[in-house]
């Protein structure tokens, strides 16, 4: 408890104090059902720790009683297209159904993500949207908000540590449908460039690429495979890739703005594209046919991921979906081909 700055819930007060739940419960309501010195003592307690009650969780348990309509939404970062284009299909979905928003960026950062979470719980908001941080390790955050009564929907990077409905794409296969039409179309030497594997979506993603590989009896190589996901080290590493011996014919990484620091550096080091070798990316935003030539890649469908993670969150704020049920949603990708593939 020391270590987390969520506040407590009356089950930890019943545990420090060796009551039950509903004994809490009452003291704290002024209940002449509890001894006089019993609800000073619990009370003297809540107060040295900080305890307020949690108004949304008593908001839900009570049908005479409406939580307010406010969803509070993390995001890693505004400046992702990706990102961004989910929080549209969040916004307008909720609009819809005549809630609001407020979004926050954690900035991938662990330490950002907790102050929000704890920030969005004392501001009393219905319930959470989040994608985790890649700093993120630890999850006790996310398990207090559901001990404390707050919905909590994952979306895009989910957290395997906490028992949460979640949307996600389907990783695994776009990858897999990317690698292999590098494959039809001849590459045979496909590097990768990816997030760190702490990361679900990362294992998905190289899965798929391992797994399109091994099926055409293709081997992956360590001297290929990359952590590597964003612009400015695709555009350090990829020089190296580019002076061995022996070179990839392909590229596949885990976004778009990777593939086209790539892009830039293969186009600089005069290599034709994609005569001498294939790109593909993974998101499909706009930069994607801003570059020349226009980038092969995995689209995500970021908007639809808003609106099913809306979908949960309403449902089970509303009772339609029950508080016990982890909701799990896929949305599938599609692979567009462009100028970076033959």
């Amino acid at each position: 408890m020391k270590n987390f700055p969520l506040p407590l819930t009356m089950k930890d007060i019943a545990s420090e104090l060796g009551v039950s739940v509903a004994t809490v419960s009452r003291a704290l309501k002024d209940s002449p059902r509890i001894s006089v010195e019993q609800r000073e003592r619990i009370k003297s307690y809540a107060r040295e720790h900080n305890f307020f009650p949690n108004v949304i969780a008593e908001s839900l348990r009570n049908s005479r009683v409406r939580p307010q309509k406010l969803i509070g939404v993390i995001i890693p970062q505004f400046a992702h297209y990706y990102f961004s284009s989910i929080l549209s299909g969040i916004e307008e979905e909720a609009s819809a159904h005549g809630y609001n928003i407020v979004v926050a960026q954690s900035g991938e950062r662990y330490d950002q993500e907790v102050r929000i979470c704890k920030s969005f719980y004392e501001n009393k908001v219905c319930g959470i949207i989040v994608s985790q941080a890649k700093d993120t390790r630890h999850y006790e955050h996310f398990q207090r908000l559901l001990d404390n009564g707050v919905p909590l929907v994952f979306y895009d990077r989910i957290c395997t540590g906490v028992n949460a409905s979640r949307v996600v794409v389907d990783d695994y296969m776009g990858a897999f449908n990317a690698v292999t039409h590098l494959i039809n179309i001849g590459c045979r030497r496909i590097a990768y460039y990816g997030s760190s594997m702490t990361l679900e979506i990362s294992k998905n993603r190289f899965n798929g690429y391992r797994d399109a590989l091994l099926k055409q009896g293709l081997h992956p190589q360590d001297k290929w495979v990359f952590i590597c996901d964003n612009r400015a080290d695709a555009e350090v590493v990829t020089p190296e890739v580019l002076q061995q011996e022996e070179i990839p014919d392909a590229f596949f990484a885990v976004n778009d703005d990777t593939a086209i620091g790539i892009l830039y550096i293969a186009k600089r080091m005069g290599y034709r594209i994609p005569e001498d070798i294939c790109i593909c990316g993974f998101t499909n935003g706009e930069r994607a046919i801003a570059c020349d030539p226009m980038l092969t890649t995995v689209e995500q469908r970021g908007v639809t991921v808003g609106e099913e993670a809306v979908n949960i969150l309403i449902g089970q704020v509303e009772g339609t979906i029950p508080r016990n049920h982890v909701e799990k949603r896929i949305v599938r990708t599609r692979l567009i081909i462009r100028g970076t593939t033959r």
